[in-house]
């Protein structure tokens, strides 16, 4: 097998081999374009986003700067997606966000992993990938990192900070170093939203008329 083939399979593999570095830099050249977009150019930034990504749905937008180790390339988007500044995307393994979510200042999302064993690292630069899932309406707080292999169910919030090395379920508020499931989403959530303070949905409904 190559190590593209290896890389893609989730294997251990050398991501310095050739092949895979010369592809790498065609999709972080566009990803490099897209950081320097000027904040008034947004035509160009959605046209970019197409091109980046693997798949990218509708109304999508990430604050610059956007970091990616192959430019996106290895990443699906559903729709709706907003991210903070810094999101940091390392898809050398594939990375599924679907409709909805939201990631705070600088979140990442890594895919690779490299040996334990110490033979396997020194004077090698092995590296094996497993793909990250992270499901509709999710929310990420700031700064929390997400491992490899992980899946996050829907409608569940991770905490600021937090670092997600196991799967988390679905409607549920998860924190921690490692992050753990706190609750379930309640019904005390549809009635407050930040603490004490109470959600006007009199308000929020004359919202969604307008």
């Amino acid at each position: 097998m190559t190590e593209r083939e290896k890389m893609l399979a989730g294997m251990l593999y050398d991501p310095a081999d050739e092949e895979i570095m010369s592809e790498q830099l065609t999709y972080k050249d566009k990803l490099y374009e897209y950081n320097h977009l000027r904040p008034s150019e947004a035509a160009r930034r959605v046209q970019l986003m197409r091109e980046m990504f693997a798949e990218c749905g509708e109304n999508n937008y990430f604050e610059a700067p956007l970091n990616a180790n192959w430019g996106g390339h290895n990443v699906y988007l559903g729709s709706n997606i907003y991210a903070n500044y810094n999101l940091t995307l390392v898809d050398d393994g594939r990375i599924y966000i679907g409709d909805w979510c939201k990631f705070g200042p600088n979140v990442t999302l890594a895919t690779p992993g490299h040996p334990v064993l110490p033979e396997l690292r020194r004077g090698r630069l092995l590296q094996f990938n497993k793909d990250i899932h992270i499901k509709d309406n999710v929310w990420i707080g700031a700064g929390a990192v997400v491992c490899p292999g992980v899946t996050i169910g829907e409608n569940s919030v991770i905490g600021a900070g937090s670092v997600v090395t196991r799967d988390i379920p679905a409607n549920v508020v998860a924190y921690g170093n490692p992050c753990r499931v706190k609750r379930k989403i309640s019904r005390l959530d549809r009635e407050r939203f930040f603490r004490d303070e109470r959600i006007d949905w009199r308000e929020i409904e004359k919202q969604d008329l307008r």
